[in-house]
């Protein structure tokens, strides 16, 4: 391993010497290490961003006591009796129910984004033309396309802006537990990594349709971008409701494994793949898949190899490392695979399982001095604290665009049911034609990704 400091989500962080980490931190028992952590909040900077909140109900609720603290000087949502509900908490903010032209509000400096997921890179595109900082809930976009656009936008403005995907959970402080084992080589040379999750939410296709739009919704806007298709409430009973059809969501990909794939992506420094394939059940062009299996040749880096990454969804699961570690037992969880043992986690503990007769961890040698990785603090305060200073966030476009352009090209692998080549310098299946077809997809007139 080079002694190089790995860069991380666009900071620079030590390498941990586990010895010191894992003396103070581990009770061990018959060679199964385990660890546990918290969470802690963090301070803030004096002055008030004039924040505009794009989607006011549902996951926006979740910003409202962050953004209490913030100027709310703008509200967005489809749905007037939303507005109005979340208006009275925040009666000075001018009401928007197109997000096209609440962003041409004037005194803007930042957007947070809770609307469907089909709308997500549309939105935090305009805003990143408009030299907004950006709050984006997960995930970034709904193809490989999409997250490329955003991503390679944020980069270009990346010293004046400050961006922020919504996997909340990184927050979490045994993502940089698992990280620290990981890196500093706690099971030896990487080989392979893991990650799982076991929702399976069943939907035979697109709703029939069932009355008219209530007068208070804005059912076009709704739709947005996305092909029309015929009013149904059944689309309206949260994100679960209308995340698994092709034209509003990518399934399970984009909900929890956006979160569960970050335990496994924040500790390899992945980059791109040079390959995807995928399995599952059988294509449904209106549903995606629940039973999934994607996996990708993740390329080395400057302090491992090139490792072979997987993810499992809807009861298809890794092999076990030992008969007595029942993985289905751990609903959404990594595992690590290491020339000298495995690495298991969920959001809030891991363990470590040693090989053999290297039970007792006396081969470990920490590679650099004992400092261990600070708390996070408030993943939300993280990215206002970012745009009123240095700009930097743990899970920033760039980031977050990387990890879910290569959960999304797994499902374009799924879907021509062969491995493909790809270049992540030019976003292009090199092998495929009708995969690189799928990396991108056609909007209803009248609606444009790089307003």
């Amino acid at each position: 391993m080079s002694t190089q400091e790995p860069t991380v989500r666009g900071k620079r962080t030590e390498r941990v010497g586990r010895r010191g980490f894992l003396a103070s931190a581990a009770g061990a028992i018959g060679g199964l290490v385990v660890l546990r952590s918290g969470l802690l909040g963090a301070d803030a900077p004096s002055k008030k961003l004039h924040i505009a909140m794009i989607g006011a109900g549902g996951r926006a609720r979740a910003h409202m006591g962050t953004a209490a603290n913030e100027n709310i000087v703008a509200l967005c949502d489809v749905n007037e009796q939303t507005l109005e509900k979340t208006g009275k908490r925040f009666p000075k903010a001018q009401k928007h129910i197109d997000w096209r032209k609440c962003l041409e509000q004037k005194g803007l400096d930042a957007v947070i984004c809770c609307t469907t997921d089909h709308t997500h890179a549309f939105v935090a595109n305009w805003a990143l033309n408009r030299d907004l900082h950006v709050y984006c809930e997960k995930p970034l976009g709904n193809t490989v396309e999409e997250c490329r656009v955003v991503r390679a936008n944020y980069l270009k403005k990346k010293d004046k802006l400050a961006t922020q995907v919504g996997t909340q959970r990184h927050q979490i402080e045994n993502f940089n537990r698992v990280r620290e084992l990981v890196v500093d080589g706690a099971i030896g040379e990487l080989k392979s990594a893991y990650a799982w999750g076991n929702r399976q939410l069943r939907r035979k296709g697109y709703l029939p349709k069932q009355g008219e739009p209530p007068k208070h919704l804005h059912y076009d806007l709704w739709l947005g971008p996305s092909p029309f298709h015929p009013y149904n409430p059944g689309y309206f009973r949260g994100c679960l409701s209308w995340n698994m059809y092709w034209d509003f969501g990518s399934g399970q990909v984009g909900d929890m494994g956006s979160h569960t794939m970050d335990l496994a992506w924040n500790a390899l420094d992945a980059d791109l793949p040079t390959t995807a394939e995928g399995e599952g059940e059988k294509f449904n062009p209106e549903v995606t898949p629940v039973e999934l299996h994607t996996s990708w040749d993740i390329p080395k880096n400057d302090w491992r190899p090139a490792v072979r990454l997987h993810w499992y969804q809807g009861g298809m699961m890794p092999r076990t490392p030992r008969g007595y570690v029942d993985l289905k037992k751990i609903g959404h969880g990594a595992m690590f695979k290491g020339a000298n043992g495995f690495i298991i986690a969920d959001f809030s503990s891991r363990i470590v399982i040693p090989f053999g007769s290297r039970d007792d961890m006396t081969y470990f040698k920490p590679r650099t001095k004992d400092k261990v990785l600070p708390p996070l603090g408030h993943f939300q305060r993280e990215w206002v604290d970012a745009a009123k200073g240095d700009l930097k966030t743990s899970c920033d476009f760039d980031y977050g665009g990387k990890l879910i352009e290569t959960m999304l090209l797994g499902l374009v692998a799924y879907r021509v049911g062969k491995k493909i080549k790809y270049d992540g310098a030019k976003g292009v299946v090199t092998d495929n034609a009708a995969a690189n077809a799928l990396i991108s997809k056609k909007y209803r007139d009248g609606w444009t990704l790089n307003g």
